[in-house]
């Protein structure tokens, strides 16, 4: 299939390409988490731009998103013969699979195990801001952190309290999930589904394309709220109907086999 006159690829790109203005390093971070996260994965050069051109970013653009991931420590660069070769540092590998869970977890966390952590103002103020820096934790105000798992026991300029029911007020609800993040939320959902069942016969850069637009926009919500059960959730939050449909749509579009990305189609 020639990839540059496939219709539904080049509608579903279209309609997948985030609205917003596009980090072309971010958008390569997420590719490589997504297809190449593995120690030893590569993608050279031709393949990485085949992926990435159909989104309208130009050569030129990923050039210089490789130099600033190789400056900042997270890519390596390679020859292999002719031809260059990219793949994750371990500091790259980590910082990835740090966040791997949270981007493709089918189901979102539902923590039942709350307690409060209370500064007194000023005082135990750069205490609190090292626990919310912890991914179990999310500031209730300047002074309060909600955190979900074992209660710390070494805090001792913190008041500590464990919690056994929760009532979660609006103004909290919008807090944690604000405007711009539903508004980018309902948006991918709307984008999604749109899109029909891929056709046979895709490419592995196609579905190389699709996973990375995927995979980004969904890491650009899911990682810019805190993991919390449906009782922290807006009214208007469309994030776990957005979640199914990520995950229906990666389901039908497979990991390709890296060296399949340089199998030129006919």
């Amino acid at each position: 299939m020639n990839e540059q006159h496939n219709p539904w690829f080049d509608t579903a790109v279209q309609q997948l390409n985030d609205p917003q203005n596009q980090r072309v390093w971010s958008v390569i971070v997420s590719l490589f988490g997504d297809l190449a996260q593995e120690k030893g994965a590569q993608i050279s050069g031709g393949a990485l731009t085949r992926i990435i051109t159909p989104m309208g970013i130009k050569p030129e653009a990923i050039r210089v998103a490789l130099h600033r991931l190789r400056k900042d420590g997270w890519i390596e660069s390679a020859r292999a013969g002719r031809a260059s070769v990219h793949y994750l540092t371990e500091y790259g590998r980590s910082q990835s699979a740090a966040v791997t869970p949270r981007i493709y977890e089918r189901r979102a966390a539902a923590p039942s195990d709350w307690h409060l952590l209370v500064a007194e103002d000023g005082t135990g103020q750069a205490t609190l801001d090292e626990v919310l820096l912890l991914p179990n934790y999310v500031a209730v105000n300047r002074t309060t952190a909600l955190g979900h798992g074992p209660m710390p026991r070494s805090l001792n300029d913190l008041m500590a309290a464990e919690v056994s029911n929760i009532a979660v007020p609006g103004w909290l609800k919008t807090r944690l999930f604000p405007k711009h993040l539903r508004e980018a939320c309902a948006a991918l959902q709307q984008d999604l589904s749109r899109i029909t069942p891929p056709p046979p016969g895709l490419t592995p850069s196609q579905t190389g394309t699709l996973r990375t637009l995927i995979v980004h926009r969904w890491r650009r919500v899911v990682l810019r709220h805190p993991d919390l059960p449906a009782s922290f959730h807006p009214a208007d939050w469309a994030g776990e109907a957005c979640r199914s449909q990520v995950f229906q749509l990666l389901d039908q579009l497979p990991l390709p086999a890296l060296a399949a990305l340089d199998e030129l189609p006919d």
